[in-house]
């Protein structure tokens, strides 16, 4: 008998949170037991073989470590498991954390002249204000609030993200980094979405199509593979596949590997990783509530969409997903996650749409995705070294093209031309300035044109 709370005030919720074996467990009784945890194995199989590659990825790109993704969404998940409001979610990182977080290793690390120790201290310490913000908005009720964001402008900023992932990881296909190193160019191609753009153009006779195959090839597998079946690990075998070229026939070509910018990647996943705070200034207080207003609005945003995604999709006849419990579950993951070596995640829609349709029934999935993961990451780290920085581009590549759906564009331009702006206005705006810049400006347009001017747009603008 699973229990069943009711969360009309703070102390029910909080019973409510702190329950383990609430509704989410409803799925598995006596009759069923084996046949789902089997069900939940494999699915979990399958998300932890796709997200080794992509939590690597999504790691590099935002200045972490390989193994700082790795660990992040290891854990995450299981946090996110225990406390978290859906049954069906998978956290981890996610493509909408990338430029947020670069942004902040970026200003505090190493590119600025500081250190990367205090700026994941720094990031440490964003993360756990944010989980406290998430808490307690969910303690006192605010989840069902994250509904309200208008979906043209979560598409224009899905779009967004995806446009600035791409752009910014050209340079991985391109190969110009490779080849800057070899040749013992100093400078360096990481920075600012324009930056990159310009640095690669500037250095367009620096290519190496050694890297633009194996880029692209990584690219090609990983979305092929998937079409012909969810069972089959596309990531993986097309990274595999790239690994093993660039150490065979390619060996010499001038492609960069991962171990030439990270050195090894040692198994010792769990290490304490304390917050820490640069010397205090007006830059930087300002820098703290920008980030934990950015995560807390990510987490939230992203992990409603994520669970109601998920009971739609795993035709969810049941407890539906708690929005309230979602935000504390959040809350615990930014908490928890970074504080050993890891970073702010979220749920992640493509990983959450894999495990259901792989079979996940229950929290499960998730433990086992967890488990998974890191068993298969201690074994493999000496070799994850040798992977081709390109193939980590053309995973993120292939990520930021599954970001953006036609579909969901055509749905909202249907709904008319002011949805349809406010998207093409989030999408444009989000690469060009910052997140928080691009999607706050377009909230306050939407809700200033909808509430101020809806008697006289009346007829010509949906409402």
């Amino acid at each position: 008998m699973k229990t069943v709370i009711k969360t009309n005030t703070p102390l029910e919720r909080i019973k409510l949170f702190f329950t383990f074996n609430d509704s989410r467990w409803e799925d598995l009784n006596k009759k069923n037991w084996a046949k789902t945890v089997y069900s939940d194995f494999s699915a979990g199989l399958i998300v932890a073989m796709t997200a080794i590659p992509m939590a690597m990825g999504f790691a590099m790109a935002m200045g972490m470590r390989p193994e700082h993704g790795i660990i992040a969404g290891a854990l995450a998940c299981m946090i996110g498991r225990t406390f978290g409001g859906s049954k069906y979610q998978v956290y981890g990182p996610t493509a909408a954390f990338i430029p947020l977080i670069a942004s902040l290793i970026s200003a505090y690390g190493p590119d600025s002249g500081g250190d990367f120790g205090v700026a994941h201290g720094f990031l440490v310490l964003v993360s756990i204000l944010s989980g406290i913000v998430l808490i307690f908005l969910g303690v006192f009720g605010f989840g069902k609030y994250a509904r309200y964001v208008p979906n043209s402008i979560i598409v224009g900023f899905t779009v967004g993200i995806a446009t600035a992932i791409a752009l910014t990881n050209f340079e991985d296909i391109l190969g110009v980094e490779s080849i800057k190193d070899l040749l013992g160019q100093d400078e360096d191609i990481k920075g600012g979405l324009i930056h990159n753009i310009s640095t690669a153009i500037d250095n367009i006779g620096l290519i190496n199509v050694w890297s633009i195959f194996l880029g692209v090839l990584t690219f090609a597998l990983s979305k092929i593979l998937l079409k012909i079946s969810i069972f089959i690990p596309g990531p993986v075998i097309a990274m595999a596949l790239a690994t093993v070229l660039s150490a065979t026939i390619l060996d010499n070509k001038g492609i960069l590997l991962v171990r030439d910018l990270y050195g090894s990647i040692p198994n010792n996943f769990f290490v304490l990783t304390m917050p820490a705070l640069p010397d205090m200034n007006i830059k930087v207080m300002l820098d703290i509530i920008y980030y934990v207003i950015a995560i807390v609005f990510v987490s939230g945003v992203e992990s409603i969409l994520c669970s109601s995604m998920a009971d739609r999709l795993a035709e969810n006849k049941g407890t539906p997903f708690n929005p309230d419990k979602e935000f504390f579950g959040q809350g615990m993951v930014q908490i928890f996650t970074p504080l050993v070596q890891g970073f702010p995640c979220t749920g992640a829609l493509a990983r959450t749409a894999t495990s259901i349709k792989a079979g996940a029934k229950t929290p499960l999935a998730g433990y086992f995705k967890a488990i998974l993961k890191l068993t298969m990451a201690f074994y493999l780290a000496q070799y994850l070294e040798l992977i081709p920085m390109a193939s980590i581009g053309g995973i993120l590549i292939w990520v930021a093209s599954n970001m953006i759906k036609i579909k969901e564009i055509k749905e909202v331009k249907a709904q008319g031309k002011f949805e349809f702006s406010m998207l093409v206005y989030t999408a444009v705006m989000v690469p060009m300035t910052d997140f928080l810049t691009g999607v706050l400006s377009a909230l306050v347009i939407y809700f200033i044109v909808q509430k101020v001017f809806k008697s006289k747009l009346k007829g010509r603008i949906p409402v």
